[in-house]
């Protein structure tokens, strides 16, 4: 899906004019980053980039994961992303497996010492599980890419 066509899906949920008048912005303009971008002679877009374009090339030049994640969290989720193509290749399916059980043992651990210490989840704390929770994450990513690219043939180890 296209930038303009992720805008214009959005939009129309609650309508241009609408989304205009609440940014304070010509609906001329809202309707103008819902149409595919102008190509001129050379095939290179031209005119006003739209909102999601202009975000995409700011973390192009910066490769600031944190931009992306602030998005993430104001849409109430998180960023994971996806694994590099040839992490754990060679794997097998069983060694894969455990080591997705021991990162989830790792977030309970951390959990488990939180609660535990009988004074609540303090900030520390916090940032621990959160850290244990995101590689439990990128982990089980990596696990389901690697199904679905063939990667594990069957072999156990």
């Amino acid at each position: 899906m296209e930038s303009y066509e992720a805008l214009r899906r959005a939009i129309n949920k609650v309508g241009a004019k609408n989304v205009a008048a609440k940014m304070k912005l010509s609906a001329a303009l809202v309707y103008k980053w819902c149409e595919a971008p102008a190509v001129d002679a050379h095939g290179e877009a031209s005119g006003s980039r739209n909102p999601l374009d202009r975000i995409a090339q700011v973390y192009q030049l910066t490769g600031d994961d944190a931009l992306v994640g602030w998005l993430c969290r104001r849409a109430r989720g998180f960023l994971v992303k996806n694994p590099t193509p040839n992490v754990n290749v060679d794997a097998g399916v069983l060694a894969a497996t455990q080591a997705m059980v021991k990162e989830f043992s790792d977030v309970l651990e951390a959990v488990s010492e939180s609660v535990t210490n009988g004074e609540g989840v303090d900030e520390t704390e916090a940032g621990r599980i959160r850290k244990e929770w995101e590689e439990l994450k990128c982990l089980s990513e990596s696990f389901v890419v690697a199904c679905e690219t063939g990667r594990f043939d069957g072999r156990t180890e």
